[in-house]
């Protein structure tokens, strides 16, 4: 976890870090007018409670379900402020943008909204379901480089060669205004609100919920989640200035951002109260959770504010918290594996492997050990030709389906109790 520092001569409690160079400032009435520009264009998403959270953190608990916003993500508020601002000329040039999904998806439909002709650049390896949705959208879809620096830096040279306006995913002070919405809603849903927690990557949608938020309540506590493999800003909160990460990692690809951005991070600075940071196991536990628990899709990186109060729950105790989740975009494939991951980290799914004799009943044998435990086999496979094996013996890999860290416990004890050495 990484916390701010005290703001000097701060009458509200927020936090205060200074950037050497001048940057385009977003204020209350910017949020203000965005909000009136997205009318009748984004959604209000609805704020659902969650008992499950509330009973873990002692406070209520809502969910800002932004994962239900119209492109599956908030980005749509952002980009359609961003080129709805655009002078009549720079509209016809069109706008180009580079991104693997959300902010993609967001740019084809604010473009195609507006009359405006899109370009967007997407890695080759992006999800199909994200490549046709931005092509449904209305966006002309170019797949370029093997990861987003080569993707942004084919869209930059793009807008430098035709003229194209090219659309910052977040470091603009209109996409900040646009996402700012969000926080103009928070408060209207939730009044009482005492901690907002929000997810950052390069920084957008946190400036902007911060800004609305601050403007009108100081009061509230308003908390940035980072992914620990890709957090660009404890480090840069510390430094005063923001910092690259040569090589963040994490499977939160939403938030998988090696750089904070010049306008939010001024911006996040001066008005966020801390930011903390979760782990891979976190994200994985609460993907599971508001998937079983709450009935919603969310993608890692909208998951990372619920995975904060897993990860922490009494830091939240004060008063109601709204966690944003902030999208739903997440690839089937992948929301598989994480799947998986989640239910291993919450003690629910069980890999191992173990020696046993070759000869007819052994296998039978073990499953029965497994069953008078109540662990229910999902697969089993047999290794023979590993050189490390005996003649007489064989290797099998079980995947069981558990109910939680302490059943996992006792079927270790079963098998060891049984004579069972378990190797991995």
């Amino acid at each position: 976890m990484a916390r701010s520092r005290p703001c000097p001569g701060c009458q509200t409690g927020s936090m205060n870090y200074r950037v050497p160079q001048p940057v385009p400032q977003v204020m209350l009435d910017d949020v203000r007018g965005a909000q009136k520009m997205l009318s009748g264009v984004s959604r209000v998403t609805p704020m659902e409670g969650s008992r499950h959270l509330s009973a873990l953190v002692g406070a209520p608990v809502h969910l800002k379900c932004e994962n239900l916003q119209r492109t599956g993500s908030f980005k749509l508020r952002g980009a359609y402020v961003r080129i709805a601002g655009l002078r009549p000329e720079e509209r016809a040039a069109g706008v180009v943008a580079a991104s693997a999904g959300n902010h993609a998806q967001g740019v084809a439909l604010a473009s195609a909204l507006l009359g405006v002709h899109a370009t967007v650049f997407m890695p080759v390896g992006a999800p199909l379901p994200k490549v046709a949705a931005t092509r449904e959208y209305g966006a002309e879809v170019r797949l370029h480089g093997q990861v987003v620096d080569e993707t942004l830096a084919a869209a930059e040279e793009y807008a430098e060669r035709t003229g194209a306006v090219f659309i910052h995913p977040f470091d603009h002070p209109d996409i900040i205004a646009g996402q700012g919405s969000v926080g103009l809603e928070i408060l209207e849903q939730c009044p009482e609100v005492r901690t907002i927690l929000v997810g950052i990557g390069g920084g957008g949608l946190a400036a902007g919920i911060a800004v609305a938020v601050k403007g009108l309540r100081p009061d509230v506590r308003v908390v940035g989640v980072q992914a620990a493999g890709a957090a660009a800003y404890p480090p840069s909160l510390a430094a005063g200035h923001p910092l690259s990460i040569d090589e963040p990692v994490t499977m939160a690809d939403g938030i998988k951002v090696g750089r904070p951005g010049d306008v939010p991070f001024r911006i996040i600075g001066e008005l966020l109260d801390e930011v903390r940071t979760v782990s891979e196991d976190a994200l994985s536990r609460a993907l599971l959770l508001c998937l079983e628990r709450a009935k919603l899709v969310v993608e890692p990186a909208g998951c990372s504010p619920v995975a904060a109060l897993l990860s922490e729950p009494e830091a939240y105790a004060g008063g109601p918290v709204v966690a944003v989740l902030s999208g739903g975009n997440v690839d089937p494939l992948l929301l598989q594996r994480i799947l998986r991951h989640g239910m291993a980290a919450a003690g629910r799914y069980l890999s191992l492997r173990l020696r046993v004799a070759d000869r007819p009943g052994a296998l039978a044998g073990l499953l029965g050990v497994l069953s008078g435990v109540d662990a229910n086999v999902l697969d089993v496979s047999h290794i023979r030709t590993d050189p490390r094996l005996g003649l007489t013996e064989v290797e099998v890999e079980l995947h069981l389906e558990t109910k939680g860290r302490e059943h996992c416990a006792e079927v270790a004890r079963a098998l060891h109790s049984a004579g069972y050495k378990v190797i991995d």
